[in-house]
């Protein structure tokens, strides 16, 4: 949306910024004239004063958890095959040399085998190989760039992504336990 007397990139106000947002949401209302929106500000939730008091908080209506919370078995059965495919895209690259871009045959698991001691459940921290705070992503580019001597992943490649995943997915459960690792 195009703010009059805004230039791209310039910076707006908070009360601008509400202007445009309360201009998309009508924008939105008028497109979809019998759907039924949550206000979030007008919502009152209960709180431990208010058990038992006349006044029922104003509940959301149905239709509103369908879109956000409703979820089927079949929904969850879709989530979980596309994770595990990505999980497992992300195990094929970490043990192939050549899936990395290296410039010779070294891969993810020959410093790292099965993902140990890669501890992404203690990112983001410092770095001293960057000299600066990392994530776990800048920690794959650094390990491909120096010990696998590839080229580092764009943020958007869809390996880097994978190697996040199967990163994470190996971890699943070890404690967070910052200066230990």
């Amino acid at each position: 949306m195009e703010v009059p007397g805004i230039k791209p990139g310039d910076p707006i106000t908070r009360e601008e910024a509400q202007r445009v947002a309360d201009a998309l949401m009508q924008k939105w209302r008028d497109k979809h004239p019998n759907a039924e929106w949550i206000d979030a500000q007008r919502m009152t939730l209960p709180s431990p004063q208010s058990e038992g008091s006349a006044t029922p908080p104003t509940t959301p209506p149905k239709s509103q958890f369908q879109t956000y919370g409703a979820f089927t078995d079949r929904d969850r059965k879709i989530w979980q095959e596309s994770t595990d495919k990505l999980v497992a895209e992300g195990k094929r690259i970490f043990h192939d040399a050549k899936a990395l871009g290296g410039t010779h045959a070294i891969s993810c698991d020959m410093c790292h085998p099965d993902g140990a001691n890669t501890h992404p459940e203690t990112y983001p921290k410092y770095q001293v190989q960057l000299g600066r705070v990392a994530l776990l992503r800048d920690m794959i580019n650094w390990c491909v760039e120096n010990p696998v001597r590839g080229k580092p992943f764009a943020d958007d490649d869809p390996r880097l992504k994978a190697l996040e995943a199967y990163i994470l997915a190996q971890r699943k459960g070890v404690p967070l336990d910052y200066g230990k690792h």
